[in-house]
């Protein structure tokens, strides 16, 4: 995906785009979405975006990430690669190392599109 599929995937500000639940999906913002859920249908990438995301601070050292997985250091680089292009996370290199961060809004994007609408008169 590229950083200008990336960009889509995040959608407008104010959540102007509609739910799976509201609306039938264009077929751009499906190709552009199914990118973002792709990436996050393995368990490595699920969990190294969990371990991201929740970092007090906001964002983690590979350094950090690697020991937490029985793969090798390559391997656990490709699945960030593949979660940076699906535009969920960022990272910047300072030295020798790359600290990740999850990209602003962009969970919260892909959790709009799932959220299904509550109906005026219903009860809890």
């Amino acid at each position: 995906m590229s950083k200008q599929d990336a960009m889509l995937v995040q959608g407008v500000p104010g959540g102007c785009c509609p739910t799976l639940a509201t609306a039938p999906l264009a077929e751009d913002r499906a190709e552009d979405l199914a990118g973002a859920f792709k990436a996050l249908g393995d368990p490595v990438r699920l969990r190294l975006l969990s371990m991201i995301a929740s970092r007090d601070g906001g964002e983690v050292c590979v350094c950090e990430l690697t020991p937490a997985f029985e793969l090798s250091q390559p391997t656990i680089s490709h699945h960030l690669k593949l979660l940076r292009h699906a535009g969920l996370i960022d990272g910047e290199r300072r030295g020798t190392w790359v600290y990740y961060r999850v990209v602003p809004g962009a969970l919260d994007r892909l959790a709009d599109v799932l959220r299904t609408p509550q109906s005026t008169g219903a009860t809890p």
